[in-house]
C-alpha cells in the first residue's frame, strides 16, 4: 500500500526567511495560500491509498479531518526530519510499504504529479526523490520501506538523501518535475513563482491582494519598510 504524508507546522511561524520582506501576518497569510492550493492537488489524487497530516497545528488538524484524511498529532515539531520519520514509522507499522512526503509550499502542483510519483514502479529497497529548484534540496522523497533511512531535510539534502540509499543498496530513481520543484523559501523563490502562471490559485490570489502581481518590486518596498 502506497500513503501519501504531508508535515505541516505552526503556520504563526512560518518562511522565517522571507521575514525582511514581509510581516509575520503577511508570512502567514502566503503560507496559508500555498498549503491550500496544495490541499487541493490532494483532494484530487487517484494513487493513494491513505494520507496522512503530520502537524501540532490545530488549524491544519480541523482541515484534514474535514478532508477525511489521517491525522498524526504532535505535541510539538523538533524539526521537519523528526516529524517526517516518526510519522513514516507509524505508515509502516501499519503495513504501508510506499510512503511519499511533499512539502506543503508547491503552490504549481498538480495531482497528476503526484499521482505518478506514488505510481512509479520500484522495487524496495528504493528511493524516488525530486529534487529542489537548485537541485540542492529535496522536494518531494518516496522510501520503499519507509523506514529505509532517517531523513536529512535541510541544506544540502538532496546529496545526503542519494547517499543515504546507496549506502543502503537501494535503488535510486531521480525525477523532475518543475511544479514540485517550485516551492518557496525566500524573496528569490517568490520572484520566480510569479514568472509562472497562477490564475486559479490561492497563492496567485493572495499575491494580487496584497501588490505584488501588479508590482513585483513591492518585495523590495515591504524590505524597505522593515528597514
Amino acid at each position: 500500500m502506497r500513503a501519501l504524508l504531508l508535515p505541516v507546522k505552526d503556520l504563526c511561524n512560518a518562511k522565517q526567511r522571507l521575514a525582511s520582506m514581509l510581516s509575520p501576518a503577511e508570512r502567514q497569510g502566503l503560507a496559508e495560500a500555498m498549503l491550500s492550493d496544495t490541499f487541493r492537488a490532494v483532494r484530487g489524487l487517484r494513487e493513494a491509498d491513505a494520507i496522512f497530516v503530520v502537524t501540532c497545528y490545530k488549524p491544519v488538524s480541523e482541515l484534514a479531518k474535514a478532508n477525511g484524511w489521517e491525522i498524526l498529532n504532535e505535541k510539538r515539531q523538533i524539526s521537519e526530519s523528526t516529524s517526517v520519520d516518526a510519522a513514516s514509522l507509524q505508515c509502516q507499522k501499519l503495513g504501508f510499504s510506499h510512503v511519499l512526503r511533499i512539502p506543503l509550499d508547491i503552490p504549481l502542483v498538480q495531482p497528476s504529479d503526484i499521482d505518478e510519483l506514488l505510481t512509479v514502479k520500484c522495487e524496495s529497497p528504493a528511493v524516488v526523490i525530486v529534487p529542489s529548484r537548485d537541485g540542492t534540496g529535496t522536494n518531494a522523497l518516496l522510501r520503499t520501506p519507509p523506514t529505509l533511512f532517517a531523513s536529512r531535510f535541510g541544506d544540502g539534502s538532496f546529496a545526503k538523501h542519494c547517499a543515504e540509499g546507496r549506502h543502503r543498496s537501494a535503488g535510486i530513481i531521480v525525477r523532475r518535475n518543475l511544479r514540485i520543484e517550485m516551492d518557496v523559501d525566500d524573496a528569490a523563490d517568490l520572484r520566480a513563482l510569479m514568472q509562472h502562471d497562477l490564475s486559479g490559485t490561492a497563492t496567485g490570489a493572495w499575491l494580487e491582494r496584497n501588490g505584488l502581481i501588479a508590482n513585483p518590486r513591492g518585495l523590495s518596498s515591504h524590505q524597505a519598510a522593515a528597514g
